[in-house]
């Protein structure tokens, strides 16, 4: 069964924001999800992702453990992750889920 965008979605749910407590999906943070076939059945994986700022010190935290849970996926190749900040992200780009665990209504 080949990867899909929504499987590598479920799994960066794993990547939890160190300092807010929140997956980085629900927190809007993840712009975009390339998939491109490799050899031998496998995907090479593009992620464009950004920050809450763009000073934030958890971002290579963020990025390392992003390319490490998608990365052991057995549908991976390799994985690329690449921080964009453009469009600035802002607290409307959170799910429903993220706003009610952080209180923000």
């Amino acid at each position: 069964m080949a990867i899909t965008e929504d499987h590598i979605r479920e799994e960066l749910k794993k990547v939890i924001d160190p300092e807010l407590f929140v997956n980085i999906v629900d927190l809007g943070l993840i712009y975009l999800i390339d998939l491109k076939e490799a050899d031998e059945g496998k995907f090479d994986v593009s992620i464009d992702m950004t920050m809450t700022s763009p000073a934030c010190p958890a971002g290579p935290q963020l990025i390392a453990n992003s390319k490490n849970i998608v990365g052991q996926l057995e549908e991976v190749n390799e994985v690329e992750v690449k921080i964009v900040m453009d469009p600035p992200w802002t607290p409307d780009k959170m799910t429903e889920d993220a706003k009610d665990q952080l209180g923000i209504f």
